[in-house]
């Protein structure tokens, strides 16, 4: 698969773009705040109705504007497909598909798969478990309609429950509804601890292979779930913890509080891990996700590079490089002087400015 074009209408900083694509590698560069990372997310919103940078549609809206529109024509296994998005400051997001209005956006996921790899990623190890949660949903959204249905599912849930255990500090009658909150929380629960289980295996079966390429075969790596509860206990333990519940207002049990270490030679990089070791395993986990993706969908996902060249040395970069010759690939930077250094095959190279194509 592969994207043809892009067109933006009063998205960010653009009044008006028109972009089209090599199904190779492309190059968008220019200064920093001139709107390269601006395509790369419209791109993303384009495959998931959300952004990468977890913003709001009115923050995405050109400044001064009431709608926003999106046109992104795609060719997978040869047939073409369009996607238009109307982003509204007031109102929900409107999408398209070929011409025909969706109304849920779970019919929009798996049609195109993007992975994008930015700086903030090189950090995804040694950060808090909200980014490796994160990182989870992001990937498992794409690849499962169901899963991505039972999150907004149990999300909805968690701030039901999470609001009633305030209420009920307020009025201890309305107790007597939280055991069928409970009862919806652990079943969409558990279908998400079940999804991130199978993930977390998928990766662990390809990531070795990718380390030992990256560490000359001197560093055996290895990603562990790490579920808040398991789920044989996960009724038990809500249970035994609803007092600490409603004296914090909050739930405290559930995969809502998930997280996964990653472990190299059995030491925890997260703790024990120099900040080499740390890059080269979110680059691993990146690498591995793109192989992943190949195997399930047989077909190769959109990878969008944003900026994550110059964080790179040589090394990780030319192993990047060498595993991205048969992808689609858009790439952002400040300049493109490296890439003809080394030779790449760079198909169409774009510089950007103040919201415009040069």
């Amino acid at each position: 698969m592969y994207i043809e074009s892009l067109a933006l209408k009063d998205f960010r900083n653009y009044e008006k773009l028109d972009i089209n694509f090599s199904k190779n590698i492309n190059i968008l560069y220019g200064d920093n705040a001139q709107g390269k990372t601006n395509i790369l997310e419209a791109i993303y919103i384009s495959a998931t109705t959300k952004s990468h940078r977890n913003s709001k549609d009115k923050d995405i809206i050109r400044f001064g504007k009431d709608d926003s529109h999106i046109r992104l024509n795609l060719k997978k296994r040869e047939v073409g497909h369009r996607i238009d998005m109307h982003l509204r400051r007031n109102q929900t997001k409107g999408v398209a598909i070929d011409g025909i209005p969706i109304r849920r956006s779970t019919e929009l996921f798996g049609l195109i798969n993007i992975i994008i790899f930015s700086p903030e990623d090189l950090s995804i190890v040694k950060n808090g478990p909200g980014e490796r949660r994160r990182f989870m949903d992001m990937e498992i959204c794409q690849l499962s309609r169901i899963y991505y249905s039972n999150l907004l599912r149990f999300n909805k849930i968690l701030d039901q429950r999470n609001n009633l255990l305030k209420q009920i500090n307020f009025n201890p009658k309305n107790a007597d509804t939280l055991d069928v909150w409970d009862e919806q929380f652990i079943d969409a629960g558990k279908a998400i601890i079940k999804e991130r289980t199978n993930f977390i295996e998928m990766i662990n079966g390809i990531i070795k292979e990718i380390h030992g390429s990256l560490t000359s075969n001197k560093e055996k790596i290895e990603i562990k779930y790490e579920p808040n509860v398991e789920i044989d206990r996960f009724e038990k333990v809500l249970k035994e913890k609803r007092q600490i519940d409603l004296k914090n207002s909050i739930t405290m049990t559930g995969p809502q509080r998930d997280d996964f270490g990653v472990y190299i030679n059995g030491s925890d990089v997260r703790v024990y891990g120099s900040q080499g070791q740390q890059r080269t395993a979110a680059l691993s986990l990146k690498l591995a996700e793109i192989e992943m993706v190949k195997k399930i969908i047989n077909d190769n996902p959109i990878l969008l590079l944003d900026d994550v060249m110059s964080e790179l040395d040589s090394k990780r970069r030319d192993a990047l490089l060498s595993r991205i010759s048969d992808i689609q690939t858009i790439i952002t930077c400040t300049g493109y002087d490296d890439f003809i250094r080394q030779r790449i095959n760079v198909d169409k190279i774009y510089k950007i400015s103040d919201g415009a194509i040069c």
